[in-house]
């Protein structure tokens, strides 16, 4: 049997363990929600598991399961109290919940995350069923190691992590963001077919300073500010060192943390641990693969481009460094390659003379003289981005006067508003068509409806991470890598990209249907995996079939015969 055979052979064998019902009978079983088959029994599991009479006398089919899913939502009126049924079945019948997510991605991402996941973040205290996943506090400072070995599941093999310091484009939501982490891990397993039972969300409680979330009576967090940034780190510090002995075969997800922090805490361990940071290199990967298939529309080449920014937090330097990067392997310098990006924050233009910069913007403050916030569209005029970028979290950003100034300057201006959710985005799909004159290639953060104008039908494009950091995930999961780099990020970004078709691309589509994600990030991952093997990050043997081999871990939504 060969090398590849034998890691199938014992990734199946585990797989069905899995699926056995863990030892647990009658009551105990049905309350499972990792085990349960609810109302699938057959005869012979209800005789041996002691289930007769504590079930109904039939045996349902998972589909016929699901038909009752789908009634029951249907009589849901809003996508908020969808999203409020759906994690409750995944409280109650994990299998039926991913079966039910997976039957129809296009229709039950934006439920389970963009843009419904912001609203259940701002009520995550009042929607609040039931506890999933481990909340970490600086009170058990010295013991989160005894805290880590509380989670049932030994072989924890991602942890999503966020202290809540920037929730979406919402802000500090403190332990109501404990939603982002429960939410990017279901995606890990529907968009991608991670396997759930390794997966952690994690809520890291250092405080809070939204005054608001002090002051209402059902917030789940401490109820103190948040600490001094050396404390914090301190007790990252433990919180990272815990992991490697817990739960060695982890990778941690860095999610939503301040923008400083978010840059700093993914400097300080991404040469040393496991680690990425989503809203740093996944936001960066799904925008480098929109710039590409941007290119192939206008029949130019990603080393022809020059980048204007609105945002100069964590996610627009992460974007800007890997754009770097990957102009870089196209040929240009690195000192290049930062000259065609230019970058506005919440002050003005990121220039040489500014005092209030950190380090990481530091790099694009290039000479030039100080130009406010309200002359952005000016700066578009005089520096001629052929792509406009906004991560400002400011609704409306890109106006009239913006997009107008990108259409005079680009026959085809690239428009990626990237801010979540809905109301952040810095312009609607149908403003950017409509103020270009159907001119612009254009994406969002979320997703729009098909625009009609001039006679066209134009397929907006969602710019979300989600097309990147579960193929990503599940690339880390097939190979075990020891590391995760930028690499990685711009192979996934390739990948994604090159799965648009020609057709798709005539309609202004630059990101691959939704409704085919598995498929699509079965792809990527498996042209990932290659790469970690190529830089030698893999710590099992290489496969003569990538492809094949990520498949036979992709996690299907069926109960155990």
């Amino acid at each position: 049997m060969s090398a590849f055979d034998r890691t199938v052979a014992r990734a199946a064998k585990q797989t069905r363990w899995r699926m056995t019902q863990a030892g647990k009978r009658g009551r105990d079983l049905l309350l499972d929600p990792v085990h349960t088959h609810s109302t699938a029994y057959t005869e012979e599991q209800k005789q041996a598991l002691g289930l007769v009479g504590l079930v109904p006398d039939v045996t349902e089919t998972i589909d016929n399961q699901l038909k009752r899913v789908f009634m029951q939502l249907g009589h849901k009126n809003t996508d908020i109290d969808r999203y409020i049924y759906l994690v409750n079945l995944l409280d109650h019948n994990e299998t039926l919940f991913y079966k039910t997510i997976m039957s129809d991605p296009a229709r039950f991402l934006p439920i389970i995350y963009d843009p419904t996941i912001g609203e259940a973040c701002l009520k995550f205290g009042h929607i609040f069923r039931h506890p999933r996943g481990v909340y970490l506090s600086i009170e058990r400072r010295g013991r989160v190691r005894e805290v880590l070995r509380n989670w049932p599941e030994k072989d924890v093999r991602f942890i999503c992590v966020t202290n809540g310091g920037r929730i979406l484009g919402l802000g500090d939501l403190g332990a109501n963001g404990m939603g982002i982490p429960i939410g990017k891990l279901q995606l890990y397993t529907a968009a991608a077919g991670v396997p759930p039972h390794g997966l952690l969300p994690m809520f890291l409680d250092a405080g809070t300073n939204n005054a608001e979330l002090l002051a209402d009576p059902l917030y789940l967090g401490l109820r103190r500010r948040r600490l001094p940034t050396e404390e914090l780190y301190s007790f990252v510090d433990e919180f990272v060192a815990a992991v490697q002995e817990v739960f060695p075969g982890c990778c941690i997800h860095f999610e939503d943390w301040t923008g400083v922090d978010a840059v700093h805490l993914l400097e300080r361990y991404r040469d040393k641990v496991c680690c990425y940071n989503d809203d740093v290199q996944g936001t960066a990967g799904i925008t480098l693969a929109g710039v590409i298939n941007a290119c192939r529309a206008k029949g130019t080449k990603l080393a022809d481009e020059s980048f204007l920014f609105l945002g100069a937090g964590s996610a627009g330097i992460g974007l800007a460094n890997l754009l770097c990067a990957a102009l870089v392997d196209e040929g240009l310098t690195l000192e290049e390659a930062r000259g065609r990006v230019r970058m506005f924050d919440v002050v003005g233009l990121l220039e040489s003379s500014r005092s209030d910069l950190v380090d990481f913007q530091k790099p694009y403050a290039h000479a030039h003289a100080p130009m406010p916030r309200s002359d952005f569209a000016k700066a578009v005029e005089e520096f001629r981005p052929t792509v406009l970028i906004g991560v400002s979290t400011m609704g409306g950003a890109f106006d009239k006067d913006v997009v107008e100034a990108m259409s005079r300057v680009n026959d085809q201006p690239v428009i990626l508003a990237l801010s979540n959710p809905t109301e952040k985005a810095e312009c609607t799909a149908e403003q950017a068509y409509a103020w270009s004159g159907g001119k612009a290639l254009y994406a969002a953060g979320v997703q729009f409806s098909p625009v009609s104008y001039g006679g066209r039908t134009f397929l907006p494009g969602q710019a979300n991470n989600f097309y990147i950091f579960p193929a990503v995930g599940m690339a880390i999961y097939a190979t075990k890598a020891k590391r995760v780099t930028d690499r990685m990020f711009i192979r996934a970004a390739r990948a994604v990209a090159g799965q648009v078709t020609d057709a798709q691309l005539a309609q202004g589509l630059l990101y691959p249907l939704q409704s085919d994600i598995l498929e699509t990030e079965i792809k990527t991952a498996a042209t990932v995996a290659g790469l970690v093997f190529d830089d030698g990050l893999a710590t099992v043997d290489r496969p003569a079939d990538m492809e094949a081999y990520i498949r036979s871990l992709v996690y299907a939504p069926q109960y155990a015969s």
